[in-house]
Parts: structure tokens; C-alpha cells; sequence
């Protein structure tokens, strides 16, 4: 495989494999892949978690389980906020 970098992005690894951090360039690439995987599995976790809270809104608004948001209710909100902290 034959990856094209920017001039920056060179200088970058480069950097690294002489800071003694790594070893070689194909190991920054390696780390620099698993780390984007990573964040790419926790994004990914988190857009199923909001379609998991969205559900349940969309589920309690069809049963007739909310309440109208005014001012009264903010301020509700924001005194159970302050207590707990």
C-alpha cells in the first residue's frame, strides 16, 4: 500500500520516530489508525445511545408522558440543578 502524505504530516512522524517514541514511521501510522478506530467505535456508541434516548422521548411523548416546557418548569429544573450541586 502506498499512502501520500503532506508535507506537515512527514515532518510530523518524522518528529516522532526521532523523539524515540516510536520506532519507525509505520508504527506512528498504526497508532494514528487504532486511535482514529477507536474514536470512530466511541462515536459511533454514542449515536446508538442518543437513537436509544430519542426512542424512549418518542415512546413517553405517544403515551402522553410529558409536560409542556415553560417558564415555570426551567425554573424547576434549574433549582433541582442547584441543589444537586
Amino acid at each position: 500500500m502506498n499512502v501520500s502524505l503532506t508535507r506537515e504530516l512527514d515532518q510530523w512522524i518524522n518528529q516522532k520516530v526521532e523523539s524515540g517514541l516510536y520506532k519507525s514511521s509505520s508504527e506512528v501510522i498504526r497508532d494514528s489508525l487504532r486511535l482514529l478506530r477507536r474514536q470512530e467505535d466511541q462515536r459511533e456508541a454514542m449515536i446508538e445511545d442518543l437513537r436509544h434516548e430519542l426512542l424512549i422521548g418518542i415512546k413517553q411523548l405517544d403515551s402522553g408522558e410529558s409536560v409542556e416546557l415553560d417558564s415555570n418548569l426551567i425554573k424547576i429544573i434549574k433549582e433541582s440543578g442547584r441543589q444537586k450541586v
